[in-house]
């Protein structure tokens, strides 16, 4: 069941939206939440912002999230 949720914990991932997207590591998944830290905002013709602390997600907003090779936390 949602094996991707255990492979994906403590990874270096891009949590995709809508509109932008995050790259950081999924720290934690509680609920209908993903916790993300050292975090990047990365959107479309802008470079990648750095953002401080951590975000936290609606899984139901992410359309996909991709595991970065080499990922490791």
């Amino acid at each position: 069941m949602f094996a991707w949720r255990r492979t994906a914990v403590r990874k270096r991932v891009v949590v995709n939206l809508a509109e932008r997207a995050f790259r950081g590591v999924l720290w934690a998944k509680r609920g209908p939440l993903l916790v993300l830290r050292d975090v990047d905002l990365l959107e479309a013709g802008r470079e990648p912002q750095r953002v401080d602390g951590e975000i936290v997600v609606e899984r139901s907003q992410v359309e996909f999230i991709q595991v970065l090779a080499g990922g490791g936390g």
